[in-house]
């Protein structure tokens, strides 16, 4: 480690550059006299908050002394001593310390007070600044109505001047939140868009509607979250006039979630949808438990192409352009084209809960409602076939004369999106209900925003719900891995299933096993070398009525021990339905096939899953950035397994401190 020097007075001309005032009297200045409007709200320093340069450090600082009233100075800097490079910075109140007793025959009044107000900038890599200790509180009285201004607002009343000589100055200071340099070239990259035939181009006037507070409190919390969540991830999309259009942000852990279930996605706009007060646009993933995990969310200020497309891109860079395979989402058309243009590997789809939660909206006046909603729900969830569907829509149609029905035009229009039996060989983990019975994926805020909730509150919200989630996610992973779960038939397929899979899983693969006894008359109907087929029958009770007998249609491969039934259960929601469990059971099978043991649903799954995706070797012209930002993500491998126990938490630290002990002697080393 290069030795440093510690120097309790500016060098290297910082008393000039930076206005080292201590022995400058005050100078009156006039706003009005330049023409320059101040803007009335100056953000405090905070702990945290980033900067770009050292001078923007400064110059932020600058700008909040002078709206408060007091006049700042750089009254210790520390530098490494072989490249003379400054690393650390303390900015002081002018009224800081004392001065050095004069001999002098008249010595000039004391005008300092000692004052404790200051900030401490620290360089954390090579291109950023951080704030690391604040102390806003002074010993003198300060008033932003005094019309004075010390020697650290004279280059800023020079600066005013210049530019005045061309146009009027409205002083407004952004300060710039870190970003990384992905997420740079993702802004540069919008800059262009295209336009398209509806006229939907980029309309600049819309942009989030903040209320009182809100700013400050978006403000608070992602400076908070940059230093005390590794790896966090945000970006702001901010018009001409400085007005946010859109927000994105993702933390630590979500990104994380992201290389282990990002497979199958929905982008959830029900605050949208239902007109929240909150415009959020959430990013949702399933995990192994088959429960939602959060993998980013934003603000959206505009509902149009381009501003989806915006939303949808700062997701991808944030999760380094790793594209999930399906995307699930309501009825959306602009949502619909944004993911064309962003994701157009994908397999979009729409949401099969949403769609049937709208059916008594959009028919519930019509004559005959009941029977109409029976005829929709028979087509939708009882269609094995194509034609099977084809032939119910159309009778449920034409029994009620529904052929001018817009909703139902459009619906049928759009059917290869929504419908189970044109999505047979689509994975959705669980997202697209099967049955009247399924569970669809439900909002991940749920229970925590309701349409009145404002941005403070829902950041305020926010942690709340990724604690319990997590806290959930970690009691459940404990318990897969500790708990011997009951078995319920004398099923080997149920012993094999209750070893490797998680509790939440294996409930619902035990449904199956379970409902393998409700099946009945297996038949081969058909054979072709290796390739037979199979009818299963199965009692399935309707309506709380009599049971009602059901065919499916099963294709085993005995060579490959390869199963197939047209429910399409394992396609869907990746595991084995009934009726193929059935064949396997009757060609004397006793063990599941490897191919329909699914690692994701796993109960060691992130134990085994190697997160590949970002984390290849860094070349030797990478930077401390990249450095910090892989070792971050790695580390953070290490902590989800540290949680786990005492027993680990134990070990991890153990050889954390094994680790820092070995920086500090090669350290030594190279001293």
């Amino acid at each position: 480690m290069e030795a440093v020097s510690l120097n309790t007075e500016p060098i290297f001309g910082e008393g000039d550059e930076y206005g080292d005032e201590g022995d400058y009297s005050m100078l009156e200045y006039n706003n009005e006299a330049l023409g320059v409007q101040l803007k009335r709200e100056y953000r405090p320093p905070i702990e945290g908050l980033e900067f770009e340069s050292f001078d923007e450090a400064y110059d932020f600082y600058n700008v909040y002394a002078k709206g408060q009233g007091f006049g700042i100075r750089v009254s210790n800097s520390w530098f490494r001593s072989k490249r003379r490079e400054r690393y650390r910075a303390k900015l002081s109140c002018s009224s800081a310390g004392f001065k050095k007793k004069s001999e002098a025959n008249n010595p000039r009044p004391e005008t300092r007070t000692g004052c404790p107000a200051m900030v401490i900038v620290k360089l954390v890599d090579a291109h950023r600044w951080r704030i690391v200790e604040v102390q806003l509180d002074h010993n003198h009285p300060v008033s932003p109505e005094i019309k004075r201004f010390y020697k650290s607002h004279k280059k800023m009343c020079l600066a005013a001047k210049e530019v005045q000589k061309t146009e009027p100055v409205k002083e407004i200071h952004t300060i710039k939140l870190y970003r990384t340099d992905v997420v740079d070239s993702l802004c540069n990259g919008h800059s262009k868009t295209d336009e398209r035939d509806n006229g939907n181009s980029m309309d600049h006037s819309k942009h989030l509607d903040l209320k009182e507070g809100d700013a400050h409190a978006v403000y608070n919390y992602f400076c908070r979250m940059k230093l005390t969540n590794p790896n966090f991830f945000y970006l702001m999309d901010l018009d001409d006039e400085g007005r946010l259009n859109n927000i994105f942000w993702a933390d630590a852990r979500s990104r994380i979630a992201h290389n282990y279930f990002s497979d199958t996605i929905t982008i959830d706009t029900t605050s949208l949808t239902n007109k929240y007060e909150i415009p959020l646009v959430s990013f949702v993933g399933i995990n192994h438990h088959g429960q939602s995990v959060l993998l980013g969310c934003g603000f959206l200020g505009h509902e149009s192409v381009e501003y989806f497309v915006w939303m949808c891109r700062a997701w991808l860079t944030c999760m380094l352009g790793r594209h999930p395979q399906v995307i699930v989402t309501d009825q959306s058309k602009l949502l619909h084209m944004a993911i064309l243009e962003v994701f157009p590997q994908a397999r979009h789809c729409y949401c099969l809960s949403y769609i049937m939660h709208r059916v008594p909206e959009k028919l519930g006046g019509l004559s005959g409602f009941e029977a109409i909603k029976g005829k929709l729900s028979k087509a939708v969830y009882d269609s094995l076939k194509i034609s099977e569907f084809e032939t119910l829509w159309g009778e449920m149609i034409n029994e009620h004369s529904l052929g001018n029905n817009k909703w139902l035009q459009l619906l049928y229009e759009d059917r290869q999106m929504w419908a189970p039996v044109y999505l047979k060989d689509t994975s959705f983990v669980g997202m697209l209900p099967i049955s009247e019975t399924s569970e669809g994926s439900s909002a991940f805020f749920d229970g925590y925003i309701h349409k009145h909730t404002s941005f403070k509150e829902f950041l305020d919200k926010y942690d709340l719900a990724l604690q319990r989630k997590h806290l959930k996610e970690a009691m459940d992973d404990f318990e897969s891995r500790n708990t011997r779960f009951e078995l319920k038939t004398k099923s080997n397929f149920e012993f094999q299933l209750s070893k490797v899979y998680t509790k939440e899983m294996f409930k619902k693969c035990q449904i199956e096993v379970e409902g393998m006894y409700s099946c009945f008359n297996t038949k081969q109907v058909a054979a072709e070398d290796e390739i037979m087929t199979f009818v299963v029958k199965e009692g399935i009770e309707v309506e709380g009525k009599e049971k009602e007998t059901r065919q499916y249609e099963v294709v085993y491969e005995t060579s490959q021990t390869e199963v197939r039934c047209i429910c399409s259960l394992f396609s869907v929601k990746g595991y084995l339905c009934r009726h193929a469990l059935n064949v396997l059971n009757y060609n004397g099978v006793e063990e599941i096939p490897s191919q329909y043991i699914l690692p994701r649903w796993n109960k060691e799954y992130k134990r085994k899953f190697t997160l590949d995706v970002g984390f290849s070797d860094l070349g030797a012209d990478s930077c401390p950035g990249e450095w910090y930002n892989q070792l971050c993500r790695r580390a953070l491998e290490v902590v989800e397994e540290g949680a786990q126990s005492q027993e680990h938490y134990q070990a991890v630290m153990q050889e954390m401190d094994t680790l820092l002990t070995k920086f500090s002697v090669l350290d030594r080393k190279l001293t």
